[in-house]
């Protein structure tokens, strides 16, 4: 049995982060021949439920990079790698010395998430905010009102190269930390990073998909650094066109771009849809 994974932003998902037409047919070809798949995404399932309601993902999901294994059948987590608040420390106080606001992903009561922060800086960080309250409807809460003992996901935060690559620094000396970064859409001046538990990953999570279903194979599809280890357990594995050198030189094989429809034309080939 052969088990289909997907990333979504830069890969399943056009430049408008949607499912195209084209790639809503060829999902729906794939759940009528039986063939199986699923995400494995560095976005929360708040921010990826919608987009993904009406294409057939009956299987477990995997969120922000391996932290959390969603089962949409009994609407819980079966696993969670999460931080706690002492665990976080040193990275929240090093985020406020760059002078870039970090934002604190939790997982409460009703397998709700809540965003703290500390006062935003600029507008950008503004704009972080309102894409996590609107279109992600993530209730966002001064950092003063964190519990002390929440549950929390992980660290996201927006901000110049120079700072966002200190604090990428201070991540990689912590053992039960794993630090993700790159540039931002809002322009080559700014960074991203996303800081999570080490234990978590989109290959440890999906290695446990493939015991627990009992898949013989994996194919897997993805474009960035958060995707390599995937990739290093996958038996197939393909990068579009778009993706970063890291990945293009660990794929299986290069295939078309995202926003091209590069991954639904390469499955109706591949699985002669």
């Amino acid at each position: 049995m052969e088990l289909i994974v997907f990333d979504l932003d830069g890969t399943l998902l056009d430049r408008k982060s949607q499912v195209s037409a084209h790639t809503r047919d060829t999902l729906q070809q794939l759940h009528r021949r039986g063939i199986a798949y699923t995400v494995a995404t560095g976005r929360t399932l708040h921010s990826a439920r919608d987009l993904l309601l009406g294409h057939r993902f009956t299987l477990p999901q995997i969120y922000k990079n391996g932290v959390m294994i969603w089962l949409p059948q009994s609407d819980s987590f079966s696993h969670r790698n999460l931080l706690t608040n002492p665990e976080i420390c040193q990275v929240v106080e090093a985020f406020m010395r760059a002078a870039v606001t970090p934002f604190i992903f939790t997982l409460e009561s009703g397998n709700q998430h809540v965003v703290y922060h500390p006062p935003l800086q600029n507008a950008a960080e503004r704009r972080l905010s309102t894409l996590f309250a609107q279109e992600r409807g993530m209730a966002l809460l001064p950092i003063e009102e964190l519990p002390a003992q929440a549950d929390i996901i992980n660290i996201s935060a927006l901000g110049p190269r120079t700072a966002i690559d200190s604090v990428e620094q201070l991540v990689q000396g912590e053992d039960h930390l794993v630090a993700y970064a790159g540039a931002a859409l809002e322009g080559d001046s700014l960074y991203w990073i996303d800081v999570h538990h080490s234990a978590a990953s989109k290959g440890n999570a999906i290695a446990t998909l493939k015991q627990d279903l009992g898949f013989t194979k994996v194919i897997c599809f993805g474009d960035s650094e958060n995707d390599l280890s995937m990739f290093a357990m996958a038996d197939e594995s393909y990068a579009p066109r778009n993706a970063k050198e890291a990945l293009q030189a660990k794929a299986t094989a290069v295939i078309g771009h995202h926003n091209e429809d590069g991954i639904s034309r390469f499955l109706r080939d591949r699985f002669n849809l």
